[in-house]
């Protein structure tokens, strides 16, 4: 009986582990789901992050790529260009969090 319980207890933590680890997004889909993207972004850069005709560029990209962190992350705060700025509206941890997903996708 023992045996039993141990090996059920053993199957069902490994089943559970297996389902929780199936859940979770990668880095690259990671951006594309982020609350922050979907609202203030997507609707320029496309839901896919690969820019859109007369909206925002690509994100994917090797101009992009070769962006060091704090220039992506001064984009987003300061605005570029025609994109807006974006402190104030998000805060300094969602566009860490852009920044670092942003990185992700161009690391594939």
């Amino acid at each position: 009986m023992k045996i039993f319980l141990l090996a059920s207890t053993i199957a069902s933590s490994l089943l559970l582990s297996t389902a929780t680890f199936a859940q979770t997004p990668s880095a690259d889909t990671g951006l594309l789901i982020n609350p922050a993207y979907v609202k203030n972004c997507a609707k320029c850069h496309g839901k896919t992050a690969e820019g859109r005709h007369f909206g925002g560029p690509s994100l994917i990209s090797g101009k992009t790529a070769a962006a060091s962190t704090e220039d992506l992350r001064n984009a987003i705060a300061n605005g570029k260009g025609h994109m807006p700025k974006f402190a104030g509206k998000l805060t300094t941890e969602e566009i860490d969090a852009l920044v670092r997903q942003i990185q992700a996708l161009n690391k594939k």
